[in-house]
């Protein structure tokens, strides 16, 4: 019996790097999948069927059940079509994977708008539209008194967008308002029995790969001498699978961080020291003792 044997799960950007191994994983593990995949390049040009189906035929070569789909998360009624496939196969869904998007990393003062908008657009857009839909469905399964359906909506993030990353003021952007809108889907539906979590990788990928930022970081390639591949996708998938389980029924709202084999726990925005005075604050009494808060420059980027 597999962990997810019964169950129906989407996943965007399924085509390849970490969504591939998101669907072959959730397929190993008993989920029938609909791999969506617009199959555009890296940085977000173009479309092709071809990498979608490639996995779906992995995965029924495995012995699975899988079907492939190349709506846009972008656009709002394609999002639709994306969740309807699912619906529509198998009568059901049980699993969201957010995980499309490209990049477009540039210096915010070369930056132009395009490059901020269609960045934000698939990765901020797309997963709340996909997430709104698979929501829809979800309120109306408990409201109809269905119990089988649990839902699970697992998103991707980011180190970018919980640290900030210079060249990617429009990633960051969007992969931490997927952090904040995971918390609220986490509040908003957790008394219908769905839980919404959000995964920030460190692995390779053929967005880190062309990444000024994270190029090299990472290899371009396993080791050659066979010894674990610390910056493998795999190495994430594992989590997702779990995360769309029964067995993580009482976990929501969170962001975790996968690399090799090392997991953490993000910790949400938090208030630190404080200092009270009682009244209204000067910009003198401010320059004399905001530095009591603690060591006021640049934080380091949360690795």
């Amino acid at each position: 019996m597999g962990m997810l044997d019964g169950k129906v799960a989407v996943v965007t950007g399924a085509g390849r790097g970490l969504g591939r191994a998101h669907a072959l994983f959730l397929a190993k593990a008993g989920a029938k999948v609909v791999v969506n995949d617009l199959g555009g390049a890296a940085d977000g040009t173009g479309a092709s069927a071809t990498p979608a189906q490639e996995v779906v035929n992995e995965i029924k070569k495995a012995g699975g059940d899988a079907i492939a789909n190349a709506d846009s998360v972008a656009e709002w009624d394609s999002s639709k079509r994306i969740i309807d496939a699912a619906i529509n196969k198998w009568g059901r869904l049980d699993i969201m994977v957010n995980n499309a998007g490209f990049l477009r990393d540039r210096m915010t003062f070369k930056m132009s708008e395009e490059e901020f908008d269609m960045v934000v657009k698939v990765h901020l857009k797309g997963t709340f539209a996909c997430g709104r839909w698979a929501c829809i469905y979800f309120y109306e399964q408990s409201k109809a008194g269905n119990a089988l359906i649990k839902g699970r909506i697992i998103s991707t993030v980011s180190h970018a967008g919980l640290g900030g990353n210079a060249g990617q003021a429009n990633y960051a952007a969007a992969k931490g308002g997927i952090a904040a809108l995971t918390m609220v889907w986490g509040r908003e539906m957790a008394k219908y029995g769905v839980t919404a979590n959000a995964i920030a990788p460190m692995a390779r990928s053929r967005m880190t790969l062309g990444s000024s930022t994270t190029a090299g970081i990472m290899g371009e390639k396993p080791p050659a001498d066979g010894s674990f591949d610390v910056w493998a996708p795999e190495n994430i998938s594992p989590l997702v699978v779990y995360l769309a389980s029964d067995q993580a029924a009482d976990i929501t709202g969170h962001v975790f961080t996968v690399m090799g084999g090392k997991i953490q726990v993000f910790i949400p925005w938090t208030l630190g020291k404080s200092v009270d005075i009682g009244k209204r604050w000067t910009e003198q009494e401010l320059h004399k003792r905001i530095r009591e808060l603690g060591d006021l420059s640049m934080p380091p980027f949360p690795y």
